[in-house]
């Protein structure tokens, strides 16, 4: 088994998610490297824009990637899709919508 050494930084994870409002009416789909800290910012309404502005607070759905272009192209390739079908791609990880990110310390 090999040792690990202590200087090798951990893998950065890249993320691409989908957050929606409490009504599950209107959405959102971004791409991040520190999952936790940006959704964290959407939930303190750090940031004025569209997820502010339409109290979009519970991430639904979320991809993980090893690197940023695969991660963007993903996010692209979402952002295209029709309602429904996004729907459909949320309900197969999460069929009831629960907020995802419902424990963890905001």
């Amino acid at each position: 088994m090999e040792k690990s050494h202590p200087f090798i930084m951990p893998k950065k994870l890249y993320y691409v998610y989908i957050m929606m409002n409490k009504w599950n009416t209107t959405s959102y789909i971004g791409v991040t490297a520190p999952l936790f800290e940006r959704i964290q910012q959407h939930k303190r309404k750090e940031n004025i824009g569209f997820t502010s502005k339409y109290n979009i607070n519970r991430l639904v759905y979320c991809e993980e990637f090893d690197n940023s272009y695969d991660a963007i192209s993903r996010e692209k390739q979402l952002k295209k899709w029709s309602r429904k079908k996004k729907v459909e791609l949320i309900k197969k990880q999460n069929p009831e919508f629960l907020d995802l990110s419902q424990d963890w310390d905001v």
